[in-house]
């Protein structure tokens, strides 16, 4: 029993040890995994700003925010994009609880249009050097705006300038001197105080008619621009960044390199890598959603997270070249789809190229202009492939249509020469397939009917004086001549007489036997 005893002793101390190493090898874990807040991401926008890219994003700040992450790093290369995917980035980083930094890189890259407003929301905004930001001024998607003047520097309300205002000054301040040097002239002057008062309310009704005449397209275009400058200038002044050039930015267009950026204090520092950033914004204290909080990149691990496939199609499909080439797609598969009806492959390619075609110009800001010229280069195209012309109508329409696929996207988004010469090459292969076609089926006469079968050769397969029986294209016929054959001799069809041929010996198809005498 004593052994017994001591055995169950000795295997309940190894179940203990046991336990008590496997929480020991769970704690190790823990620990060795690391605190949340010594990670962070790297997230990139690489491309337009379109909703894959915004999901992409917003996802992955939340998630960094609610894991309790020490930074989320934003690389920047973009042109601009969609507004409202902006507004749903921007929200992001301002609901956040952990600091977000923005970085335009690598060298040569840019941060236009939204990649600004998204740069002055952010809690540390770095640029790398040869890099540039700012044209930020509001582009209609489906169009450029109706001019090239901004309507809000015209003062198209009728405001007074403050010229005209100090000279106003000066006259009330001369008058007021007359008055009292002469009590006389200050009555009269008195008196002539209601057509003076007159006078002045002139310039305001005439500011009231010019605001009355502004153009609904200039109304709206002012609207767009006075929202999108107070935006910036709210992020701005959130942020403790430069809102009056932010405002220049956005009314002007205005551009400026990383180091004039970091001079007029757009961005916070100019850093040379990713390693330059985390060394130089190590300390740093910023503002976020729960309160102050200070930014520690000493053992900061990061990792970069991509966007789901899905996400990446979508962006791929939303590049300007990919977009070109889909519409380019999608005109080829309809129009032979048109040619050849039932086909269906080409069709169907040119339907679902047609369909993400019309995703991605959702997504950039195109010209109508652009597409007309398209759509006319297009249906000259089609002229050519149902009526030839031998080439004219289709090289004009392949010029046209080339033009408008370079002023089909505003500069900034301008279609690669490459893609457009290599679109015009393809469709201008498929012009002369079709012209080389049309040209042969010209060539070999008809094909079916009397007039199929005239001219044509056969051999003499049964003959009695002046008819007999032919073999013509594998059918044999009956037929006759005026003058006699033999079996084997070559015959041309001169006539069809009903269902008889008339036919002729054939010339000898060599020289020697173009010697002998034959029938003509």
């Amino acid at each position: 029993m004593k052994v017994q005893r001591q055995q169950r002793l000795l295997v309940l101390t190894v179940i203990a040890a046991l336990g008590a190493a496997l929480y020991a090898i769970s704690a190790f874990a823990q620990n060795g995994a690391g605190n949340p807040a010594d990670t962070g991401v790297i997230l990139t926008i690489d491309g337009p700003v379109s909703p894959p890219v915004a999901d992409y994003l917003a996802r992955e700040i939340k998630n960094a925010s609610d894991a309790g992450q020490g930074l989320v790093i934003i690389e920047i290369d973009t042109p601009g994009g969609l507004v409202d995917s902006m507004k749903t980035i921007i929200k992001a980083i301002l609901a956040s609880d952990t600091p977000v930094a923005t970085y335009v890189s690598p060298q040569g890259a840019r941060s236009a249009s939204a990649g600004l407003y998204i740069m002055y929301a952010a809690h540390v905004s770095a640029m790398a050097p040869a890099t540039n930001t700012g044209a930020a001024t509001p582009v209609e998607v489906g169009g450029a705006p109706s001019g090239d003047d901004n309507p809000l520097d015209e003062n198209p309300f009728g405001e007074e300038s403050e010229p005209a205002a100090a000279e106003e000054e000066e006259t009330v301040a001369d008058e007021n001197t007359d008055a009292a040097a002469n009590e006389t002239e200050s009555a009269e002057e008195t008196a002539e105080t209601p057509a003076a008062d007159d006078s002045a309310d002139q310039p305001e009704r005439a500011g009231e008619e010019e605001a009355a005449a502004l153009s609904t397209n200039d109304a709206l275009r002012a609207k767009v621009i006075n929202d999108s400058v107070a935006y910036i200038r709210a992020l701005a002044e959130e942020r403790g960044r430069n809102a009056d050039w932010a405002e220049k930015a956005v009314r002007d267009a205005a551009s400026v390199t990383a180091n004039e950026a970091l001079e007029l204090g757009v961005i916070d520092l100019v850093a040379d890598d990713i390693d330059d950033l985390l060394r130089q914004i190590d300390g740093r204290t910023v503002s976020v959603a729960s309160g102050e909080k200070t930014i520690a990149t000493e053992n900061l691990k990061l990792e970069r997270i991509e966007p789901t496939f899905l996400e990446q199609i979508l962006s791929f499909i939303a590049d300007p070249n990919v977009a070109v080439i889909l519409m380019s797609l999608a005109t080829t598969g309809i129009i032979i789809e048109m040619w050849n009806p039932g086909s269906i492959f080409p069709g169907a390619v040119g339907i679902i190229s047609f369909i993400l075609g019309l995703y991605a110009f959702q997504v950039l800001p195109f010209s109508w202009l652009g597409v007309s010229l398209m759509i006319a280069g297009a249906v000259l195209v089609l002229v050519e492939a149902f009526t030839p012309t031998f080439g004219l109508a289709g090289l004009a329409g392949l010029l046209i249509f080339g033009f408008g696929l370079f002023v089909l996207f505003p500069e900034g988004y301008r279609v690669s020469p490459g893609v457009i010469a290599s679109i015009l090459a393809v469709a201008g292969a498929f012009l002369a397939f079709i012209l080389f076609a049309i040209v042969g089926s010209r060539s070999h006469g008809p094909l079916i009917g009397a007039e199929a079968i005239r001219r044509r050769e056969g051999v003499v397969d049964d003959w009695d004086g002046n008819e007999g029986w032919v073999i013509v294209e594998g059918e044999r016929w009956r037929a006759r001549s005026d003058k006699p054959l033999t079996p084997g001799d070559r015959i041309r069809v001169v006539e069809v007489d009903g269902l008889i041929l008339v036919v002729k010996q054939a010339k000898a198809s060599s020289f020697l036997g173009a010697l002998q005498p034959k029938g003509a």
